[in-house]
C-alpha cells in the first residue's frame, strides 16, 4: 500500500482515496508525509473545482465562466481556513489527540472527494445546459450536486475520525501495557535475590518427612534421601463441589481515565462541527456570488449582499413550478 501511495499524486490521489481508503487513515494516523499528501488533495481539489465552477458560469459568458472558475475553489478553501480553528481547539479542549495536521488532512479528503465528485457530474450539468436551458432549473441541479456530493465527502470524514479514535485508542493501550511491564521489572528486580531462590527450592524439593501420608500418592525416593513435589497451579487443581472457577478478563479503561492526549475525538463534536461547516460554506457562498448569473442582469464579479442562500433557492423552486 505503501507503494501504491507513494506513485500517486495530483489528480490520482482520489484514486488511491476511493480505493485505499484504509491506508489514507492509518497514514493520517500515523503523521506520515501528511505534507505532501495534503498537497496532493489541494492540487486535485483546487483543479476539479476550477473545471466545475467554469461549468456554473457558463450559463451566463465565458467571463463568469473564468470567474466561478476562481471563486469555487476560494469559497471551499476560505470555509476550510475559517472552520479548521474551531475543529481542532475544541478537540484539544476536550483532552483529544488530534493535532492539526490530522484535523487539516481529514478536511482535506472531505474536500477532495466532493470536489472531484462534483466533476464527474459536470457532463450532466452541460447536458441540460444546452439542451434545455432554464436558468432556475439549472441553478436548482447544480446546488443539488453539490449538496449530494458534499454529504458522500462527510461521510468519508467521519469514517476516517472514527478510524483515528482506533489508532488512538490502540496506541494508549499499547503504552498503558508497556508502562505496567517497566513496573512489574522493576518490582521483581527490588526483590531480594537470595530470598526468591529460597523460596523456589522450598516449593520444587521437599523432605521426605513433611511428604503428607496415606492420602496422597507415594513419592518415589531420590538418592540424596529428597522426593521431587510437582506444585500444580490453581487452574489445574480440583474443585470442590458446587465450586466454580472465574476468569477475570482485563476491561478497556473508560474514557474519562484517559490521560489528555490519549482521549478519542468527539463524534458529537464533529457532528456539530459538520453543521457549522455546512452553514459557514452557504453563507460565504451567498457573500460570493454570483457563480452562475442571470441571463437578465449584465455581468458582476460580485453583487450587493441582500436575503439570503436559503429564500432564494426556495424562491427559484417556486418559479420553477409556477
Amino acid at each position: 500500500m505503501a507503494a501504491y501511495g507513494e506513485s500517486s499524486s495530483g489528480l490520482l490521489i482520489i484514486e488511491r482515496i476511493l480505493r485505499d481508503r484504509e491506508g489514507i487513515w492509518r497514514q493520517i494516523g500515523e503523521e506520515r508525509e501528511l505534507g505532501k499528501l495534503t498537497r496532493q488533495m489541494l492540487y486535485s481539489s483546487v483543479v476539479a473545482l476550477a473545471c466545475y465552477g467554469a461549468v456554473l458560469g457558463a450559463s451566463h459568458s465565458v467571463a463568469m465562466a473564468a470567474i466561478s472558475a476562481v471563486k469555487l475553489p476560494l469559497l471551499f478553501l476560505m470555509t476550510l481556513a475559517i472552520c479548521l480553528p474551531t475543529l481542532y481547539l475544541f478537540n484539544l479542549v476536550f483532552g483529544a489527540r488530534l493535532q492539526v495536521k490530522q484535523a487539516l488532512s481529514l478536511v482535506m479528503v472531505t474536500i477532495t472527494v466532493t470536489s472531484v465528485l462534483s466533476l464527474a457530474f459536470a457532463p450532466i450539468s452541460l447536458f441540460f445546459l444546452i439542451t434545455a436551458f432554464s436558468y432556475d432549473f439549472y441553478k436548482i441541479l447544480n446546488v443539488g450536486i453539490l449538496t449530494m456530493t458534499a454529504f458522500v465527502g462527510l461521510r468519508f470524514l467521519t469514517s476516517g475520525m472514527r478510524s483515528l479514535n482506533e489508532h488512538t485508542a490502540a496506541l494508549a493501550e499499547a503504552r498503558r501495557r508497556e508502562k505496567e511491564r517497566e513496573e512489574a521489572a522493576l518490582a521483581a528486580l527490588a526483590a531480594p535475590a537470595e530470598a526468591s531462590t529460597e523460596e523456589a527450592e522450598a516449593e520444587v524439593v521437599t523432605p521426605v518427612s513433611a511428604v503428607p501420608a496415606p492420602a496422597q500418592p507415594q513419592p518415589q525416593p531420590q538418592p540424596n534421601g529428597l522426593v521431587a513435589t510437582i506444585v500444580a497451579p490453581p487452574e489445574l487443581l480440583p474443585l470442590a463441589p458446587g465450586v466454580r472457577q472465574i476468569h477475570h478478563l482485563p476491561q478497556p479503561r473508560p474514557v474519562e481515565q484517559l490521560a489528555p492526549g490519549e482521549r478519542p475525538a468527539s463524534m458529537t463534536l464533529l457532528n456539530v462541527w459538520i453543521l457549522l461547516f455546512g452553514f459557514v460554506g452557504t453563507q460565504l457562498a451567498w457573500t460570493l456570488r454570483p457563480f452562475f448569473g442571470s441571463p437578465d442582469e449584465p455581468f458582476q464579479i460580485f453583487r450587493q449582499i441582500e436575503g439570503n442562500f436559503y429564500v432564494e433557492i426556495v424562491q427559484a423552486i417556486g418559479r420553477l413550478f409556477s
